[in-house]
């Protein structure tokens, strides 16, 4: 049996007796591992922040609105979780998806933020509010008027730093910097209490479990505006028309949401610049130009 995680033997079910390699993955090593009494687990191990991702799926479940893997074990060199064994999508699959994102969207938080920082792919994300600490804030929804300052400093401002550290230059930040006062009232037009966050959901990011409906996996949780989740789901292909018409029937979106779906874009966007290179810089100066003033 090759080598594996030395945290699978904290789960006293004995040794692993098979080892199924998963692809898909960038960043972690995947494998399916079997054991002698028939069950089997999904882990990941080598690189990641597994504990910031095990803290990410600990609290989507705490929603109780879509699932997520169960977090059997972590520590800092692998995250063992539940393995799902997906099926075909069910009937009705987007408008299943888009009613329970929703319902997640309705778990509020304290603050615009997290309790601890987490990464998206393999990119830091800071994740501390602006004004304290996160468990300084007192245990009730926030009432979200940190969301501008957060978005721009903790996201965007945080990616064209790192992209000028990466050698594309710092053309970017001044374009921000010009971008900043329209950037800000734009994201003011529309406050509400901060949801829960995916944080970077895609096609990649969810998969169907073994009644064939939505499951959510490799988050970037922190608390923050809804409609930032949703811009990702848009920015790759976008997902089934359903799936926006359920969840906009479940909890309508403000107005003007689609003048702000372009700045929530481009942290992906620059995220992706900074994860994959420069293929990605063009589009991003186009959307910070846009808004420069």
């Amino acid at each position: 049996m090759p080598d594996y995680p030395s945290l699978l033997d904290t789960l006293g079910r004995g040794a692993p007796v098979s080892l199924q390699g998963v692809s898909g993955g960038c960043i972690a090593d995947a494998r399916i591992v079997g054991f002698a009494d028939g069950s089997s687990v999904f882990v990941k191990s080598g690189a990641g922040a597994f504990r910031e991702e095990a803290a990410g799926l600990q609290e989507l479940a705490a929603a109780d609105a879509i699932r997520v893997p169960r977090v059997l074990a972590v520590d800092d060199d692998a995250l063992v979780l539940e393995r799902i064994e997906s099926a075909p999508a069910c009937e009705a699959f987007f408008e299943t998806f888009g009613c329970r994102f929703a319902r997640l969207h309705q778990y509020r938080g304290r603050a615009c933020g997290f309790a601890t920082d987490n990464t998206i792919g393999a990119t830091p994300q800071p994740n501390a509010p602006l004004a304290t600490d996160w468990n300084d804030f007192p245990d009730a929804p926030g009432d979200g008027a940190d969301w501008p300052e957060f978005f721009l400093e903790r996201r965007l401002r945080f990616q064209v730093r790192l992209a000028a550290q990466n050698g594309h230059g710092n053309a970017l930040a001044h374009l921000l910097d010009r971008a900043e006062r329209v950037m800000l009232e734009l994201l003011a037009a529309a406050p509400e209490p901060p949801s829960l966050l995916h944080g970077d959901l895609w096609s990649g990011n969810f998969i169907t479990d073994e009644r064939g409906e939505p499951c959510l996996i490799d988050p970037a949780v922190y608390y923050g505006h809804r409609e930032a989740d949703l811009a990702m789901t848009r920015l790759f292909g976008g997902f089934a028309p359903t799936f926006y018409a359920a969840y906009a029937e479940a909890l309508p979106l403000a107005p003007g949401h689609a003048d702000r779906l372009p700045l929530y874009q481009l942290y992906h966007l620059l995220n992706h610049l900074n994860l994959f290179g420069g293929g990605y810089y063009a589009q991003s100066e186009r959307i910070l130009r846009r808004f420069a003033r």
